[in-house]
């Protein structure tokens, strides 16, 4: 016979649905939450993308895997990329209305013509628009797929690259700046993790500037901005790159040469005078000032045991010869990075070689052994 349940007794509590956090990044931007692999996509030309596995995650937006073949699941082996944020963030709508003006396959290829070049490490605009799931909107940005960054690199060997390969990347990123600046945008935030390398075979020595999350126009009203501060954009980029006057918040096409001077620089040397305090912007800001106005001083510090890089030295001068509004001579810089791969004792083929490093050389600010 069942037990007889009295009226009086009570029903046992239910269980209250745990609501799940949404996902932060370390920079405090809502990061969207995943989506499912086989999802479909419509752009704003009503092209349809199918999403694949997540790839990456950034501070603002997840990077997917996706095919234009949407009636079969995507592979490993997919050509392009789909980058993903809530509709809330705001870098990848600067990112999109920055590649609708300058990302045009054909604009692109115009240049390569024009420039006698074998190919611009500038991404392609593929296509962009909103997506919604369980009530929540996403924007979403269509690219071509590329292959490791090279911070992934960099940890591997040390933090340091060979000269050839170092000078290498520098060329092919000017040629990118080049690009960029004849639209009268910056890109304010080369970095090595902004740095990709062609993808499948044939593409390994063909290196990709990516994120324009900070670009912005250095021009209005067809004239170079005047040179002011403007706190609301100070500090901006990665700090130990951030070009003096990006400190204070003026963008430059010469603070784009210094961001990347910087990482050059990093690369050879494997640390920065100022990277022992960056979670100070102001510190960092006055090191650079000081030291960019006595180029010998900064080699020195880098360079405490006197083998400075041919190139090096007469690739920071020129950068802090310059004045707010010049157009760098884009030329005369690559040409001096060339020089100093010839000077290295190599021909300046392009070819990035990533060789197994040799015991980093010590600085006078490396971490100390305990």
């Amino acid at each position: 016979m069942p037990k007889r349940v009295s009226p009086c007794t009570p029903e046992p509590p239910k269980k209250k649905a745990v609501k799940k956090a949404p996902r932060v990044a370390a920079n405090g931007h809502r990061l969207p939450d995943p989506l499912p692999a086989g999802e479909v996509l419509t752009d704003l030309s009503r092209k349809q993308w199918r999403l694949g596995k997540a790839v990456g995650l950034g501070g603002f937006g997840e990077i997917y895997l996706a095919s234009d073949e949407v009636s079969k699941p995507v592979d490993a082996n997919a050509a392009y990329v789909i980058k993903i944020e809530p509709h809330s963030n705001g870098p990848l709508f600067t990112e999109i209305n920055f590649y609708l003006r300058v990302g045009k396959a054909e604009q692109i290829d115009q240049w390569v013509k024009q420039k006698k070049l074998d190919y611009l490490g500038m991404p392609r605009f593929r296509g962009s628009g909103s997506h919604e799931v369980n009530g929540v909107k996403y924007r979403f940005m269509v690219m071509d797929r590329f292959g490791e960054d090279l911070q992934k690199i960099l940890d591997r060997q040390g933090k340091t690259l060979p000269l050839k390969t170092a000078f290498s990347l520098g060329m092919r990123v000017i040629d990118v700046l080049e690009y960029v600046h004849s639209y009268d945008y910056i890109h304010a935030d080369v970095k090595a993790s902004n740095l990709l390398l062609g993808f499948g075979k044939g593409n390994e020595n063909k290196v990709y500037l990516v994120d324009f999350g900070l670009a912005c126009r250095y021009t209005q009203n067809g004239k170079h901005k005047e040179y002011k501060e403007d706190l609301r954009k100070a500090h901006d980029g990665t700090i130990e790159f951030t070009s003096r006057d990006a400190h204070i918040g003026a963008h430059s096409r010469r603070g784009d040469m210094e961001i990347l001077g910087y990482n050059l620089l990093q690369w050879l040397c494997c640390r920065l005078p100022w990277e022992d305090n960056l979670k100070d912007p102001e510190y960092v800001s006055q090191q650079k000032s000081s030291l960019m106005e006595n180029i010998p001083l900064l080699m020195s510090k880098c360079f405490p045991h006197g083998d400075i890089p041919c190139g090096i030295t007469e690739f920071l001068q020129y950068v802090a010869s310059m004045k707010f509004e010049d157009t760098p001579d884009y030329k005369r810089l690559k040409r001096i990075l060339e020089k100093g791969i010839q000077a290295a004792g190599f021909k300046p083929d392009g070819r990035l070689l990533f060789t197994p490093p040799r015991t980093p050389r010590r600085n006078s600010f490396s971490p100390k052994k305990p």
